[in-house]
């Protein structure tokens, strides 16, 4: 881009961001092609035919952009928000654009947000308020919101109504069209707003940033139609969708050919994958089946329903080789008169013997959990079920979460009679018997021998590398820097409650090939 062509656009760039406009004014600042997001048009599920495109490119009329410019991408989140700031990476240096990790120095900024609790859509909002002052100071930075709260129409007016130093909003469905929506910016003095409430198409051959060469995510779906009463998910990524399996398999055997260790399949709802496919019966079960023969140590997948996980899949999964034992199974609830409230689509009684299937094909399986706490009118009585389930199944770790209404889901319209004193207590003696299941599970592995893949250093101490074993288990071991990114044999010495502490064995060093004769997880 020359000089010319940069004055052009920073003279045409909102400078205005620190003015007061009213809630009468502020619609003529919007971009002339203001797209507002639709609660109402999301949760629609037409039988429209999915459009699929492998087309994608950057239009010569955007090559250049990013000359001269930084972005930075700030993600919160689960691992699709972590996968989409992949691609944004990947768009951005497309566009001539280099990546910084500091706002300060950064001409384009990007938060990738998350809608799941209002926890999360509150750090988003400060952060917000905070790069105000950067947009003061210079008037000429771009700042963008996208993601999942981008799809809500009620922070979309609060944007506009109190963040008006904000240029662009964007939402998961139009990602392939940043090279437009920046150009847009850049050369209008209006907020841009382009949010799709739609079925959502597929776009394939889109650029990508990894962020590491050890680990890598492989989007094998989009959406989710399961329409928990709690969860805004399904109007925020759309109805589900899934690859071509042909994509998937040749995504993954590149990542072989770079040497990554471990690639974990990406989903709303993973295990759903293919149920959308009218032209052939092919579902999660037979994708892990065909992948089972890659050349890559480890395939993992996240995150599953339920409701989905069939008998077919479990088959496969009790394979082993590069198919690790370690299920992410969200139950959410332990009664099943609050698990039909949920709309989960399954009872206590199906959980617990989809459980049993699990464990008697994978008897070494470890299995973790979402669990929800003070979802209205929950009683004592349903909670110790929750508590009871637990005890059951045994899981060895679970996420655990205060219900949070998100405005537009059913649950929000119920009446909730539970004092937060009691969803606070409830949540502290859950995460005190999780705990206890996670203690013993960590025991168990003092003494033994386990494969280990090496991700860097410790966080807390820069002699000592960590890394997970195939059943996520975290380990601190003292080892030489060049085995990072690489898969080595540990004898676990010391457990504790959320790490283990082991020796490592030099003569341990190990590819894809799997070790035989040892004592392993």
């Amino acid at each position: 881009m020359n000089e010319e062509q940069r004055k052009h656009q920073t003279e045409n760039v909102k400078s205005d961001a620190s003015s007061t406009k009213t809630e009468k004014d502020y619609s003529k600042y919007f971009q002339s092609v203001y797209i507002p997001p639709s609660l109402k048009d999301a949760k629609k599920r037409g039988k429209e035919k999915i459009a699929y495109h492998n087309d994608f490119g950057i239009e010569e009329r955007f090559r250049g952009l990013g000359e001269g410019r930084k972005f930075y991408i700030r993600t919160y989140g689960c691992q699709m928000n972590e996968h989409d700031t992949e691609v944004m990476a990947g768009i951005f240096m497309a566009l001539g654009y280099t990546a910084t990790n500091s706002t300060e120095d950064a001409d384009v900024i990007l938060l990738n947000t998350c809608a799941i609790r209002e926890n999360a859509e509150n750090k988003v909002f400060g952060e917000l308020g905070h790069l105000k002052s950067l947009k003061r100071e210079r008037p000429d930075l771009l700042i963008g919101v996208c993601g999942c709260m981008s799809q809500e129409e009620s922070v979309v007016n609060k944007i506009l109504k109190t963040h008006q130093h904000v240029d662009m909003i964007f939402g998961t469905h139009n990602i392939h069209r940043l090279p437009n929506i920046l150009h847009d910016a850049y050369m209008s003095k209006a907020m841009v707003v382009e949010v799709w409430s739609k079925e959502g198409d597929i776009i394939e051959n889109l650029p990508r940033v990894r962020r590491g060469e050890i680990k890598g995510w492989v989007n094998i779906m989009y959406g989710c139609d399961k329409f928990c009463t709690y969860c805004i998910v399904p109007y925020t990524r759309g109805k589900e969708r899934s690859r071509r399996p042909e994509e998937i398999i040749h995504e993954v055997r590149q990542l072989a050919a770079q040497g990554y260790k471990e690639i974990t399949l990406l989903g709303q709802n993973v295990n759903a994958y293919g149920k959308d496919f009218d032209d052939v019966t092919y579902g999660l079960g037979d994708l892990m089946d065909e992948l089972r023969k890659i050349d890559i140590p480890r395939i993992r997948f996240t995150t599953s329903h339920p409701r989905d996980f069939d008998d077919h899949l479990i088959e496969v999964l009790a394979k082993g080789g590069n198919l690790v034992e370690h299920i992410h199974l969200p139950v959410q609830f332990g009664s099943t008169d609050i698990l039909k409230i949920m709309a989960r689509k399954y009872s206590r009684e199906h959980f617990l013997e989809l459980v049993g299937k699990i464990k008697k094909a994978m008897p070494n399986v470890a299995l973790t959990t979402d669990i929800i706490v003070g979802f209205p009118n929950e009683t004592e009585e349903q909670f110790e079920e929750t508590l009871s389930l637990v005890r059951e199944v045994g899981f060895e770790a679970a996420y655990t979460f205060i219900y949070s209404p998100r405005e537009g889901t059913p649950a929000a319209k119920m009446t909730d009679n539970v004092p937060m004193e009691v969803k606070k207590d409830r949540l502290q003696r859950l995460n005190a018997l999780i705990g206890e299941y996670a203690k013993e599970a960590m025991k168990r592995y003092e003494g033994q021998i386990v494969e280990v893949l090496i991700e860097g250093e410790s966080k807390n101490n820069p002699d000592i590398l960590a890394g997970y074993t195939r059943r996520s288990k975290l380990v601190n071991v003292k080892a030489p820097k060049e085995v990072i990114g690489k898969i080595v044999k540990v004898k676990i010495t010391d457990a504790r409650s959320f790490s283990l502490n082991g020796e490592f064995i030099e003569e341990g060093v190990i590819g894809s090939e799997f070790l035989e004769g040892v004592e392993v997880e």
